[in-house]
């Protein structure tokens, strides 16, 4: 590997260990109401909070606060790294097929098959018949199915296939758009004042219509109603820093961006404040925030979410480029652990409830448990071809 393709696949490994963490302290969190969202009532908050475990731990609060503005945005980025190259290589056709059975195939079983099993102990903390066939009925009258965190993989799918669209449209479209980040190496300020300001024009408006925390689920597919264009603008700037090439570019091992991951380091902190004071000034007024506090909030999100993005990828840059069997082995099984990781967190959580152990504890076995049974069995699930073939490494 290149400095720069070990270094991503790096960081890699540690976002997986990101997400494993901040799915297991969800049901710890100190904002969380005392009992458990009722399976039936709208707007269905157990999507996002299975379980809700009366042990709690503020400091849980801000770390998933930070990583819910700045981790999936920076997964959509380093999905977007290979796009362009894997679209030379193979061509559209190919690249279509590839995209479908290792995105569309692995999201549909496991929202089918696995995520009825997984949010089956969301139903069962506050059911009256706790029988497989009244959960079934509940199910069912839902009137959707819910997708848990493979909503991230609809969209990623979504902006895949319109990347071939582009393609018939303007078949040089990547290389033009690589070429908008060739002063990245050296001015990366530059990137993230484009990074951000692209961010600010697409989460906005959305969020000012929509709310920022807002779901929709229609069918098989969920979504966050203000944030879709955010996330595609993150995609795209991950195709476009890879088109342009990864040893020139922005993630270059001797570029800027990795030499003051300092900088980089303050600027996330400071744009995490930028947005929690004026997020958390809206949630005491409600629905009555003033219309300036809530725009603050909203290009704090955009501001804070870019700096922390590129505090990751400079961080990475500067420290990841060492080898290491165990990174190895997390980048490789990364996505297998992606698809599979829900089960055992909700489950273990549910395991947890009621055993006198405090919040932090109790999130470890949970972490701990997840991290070993996804991993293992992501291993084992690669080692065999089919297996391989949808979600092995190689893509």
């Amino acid at each position: 590997m290149s400095g720069p393709s070990l270094a991503l696949s790096n960081l890699r490994a540690v976002v997986i260990l990101i997400v494993l963490a901040f799915h297991s302290m969800l049901a710890y969190l100190d904002a969380l109401p005392p009992k458990a969202y009722a399976f039936d009532a709208p707007p269905h908050q157990w999507q996002a909070f299975p379980i809700i475990d009366s042990q709690r731990w503020f400091g849980f609060d801000l770390f998933c606060a930070w990583q819910d503005v700045c981790l999936m945005s920076m997964m959509f980025f380093l999905s977007g790294l290979f796009v362009w190259s894997s679209l030379q290589r193979k061509g559209i056709w190919k690249f279509l097929g590839d995209r479908v059975n290792r995105i569309g195939l692995p999201a549909a079983l496991i929202v089918l098959l696995l995520i009825p099993v997984s949010y089956y102990p969301a139903y069962l903390v506050t059911a009256a018949d706790p029988s497989v066939a009244a959960y079934w009925r509940h199910w069912v009258a839902l009137g959707f199915w819910p997708s848990g965190p493979q909503w991230f993989l609809w969209e990623l799918l979504a902006m895949n296939l319109f990347t071939l669209v582009l393609c018939r449209l303007a078949p040089q479209w990547g290389d033009r758009l690589g070429a908008l980040t060739a002063s990245a190496r050296t001015q990366p300020i530059r990137f993230f004042i484009g990074l951000a300001l692209a961010s600010t024009i697409a989460y906005v408006p959305l969020a000012l219509i929509f709310g920022p925390w807002e779901w929709s689920n229609f069918l098989l597919f969920g979504f966050q109603l203000s944030r879709p264009l955010h996330y595609a603008v993150y995609f795209f700037a991950g195709v476009a820093v890879g088109a342009y090439g990864l040893e020139r570019g922005l993630v270059a091992t001797d570029g800027m961006l990795g030499r003051h991951w300092q900088r980089w380091l303050l600027a996330a902190v400071v744009g995490f404040g930028l947005w929690a004071v004026p997020t958390g000034l809206t949630l005491d007024y409600g629905n009555a925030a003033p219309f300036m506090l809530q725009f603050a909030a909203y290009v704090g999100f955009a501001l804070a979410c870019a700096s922390g993005c590129l505090c990751l990828v400079a961080i990475s840059v500067r420290f990841g480029r060492v080898q290491s069997h165990a990174l190895n082995s997390l980048s490789a099984n990364a996505y297998g652990m992606y698809l599979l990781h829900y089960v055992f967190i909700v489950w273990l959580q549910y395991a947890l409830l009621g055993v006198p152990l405090v919040a932090v504890l109790k999130a470890a076995i949970v972490f701990g448990g997840t991290l070993l049974a996804s991993w293992a069995i992501t291993a084992a699930l690669a080692g065999i071809p089919l297996g391989s073939r949808v979600i092995g490494a190689k893509q």
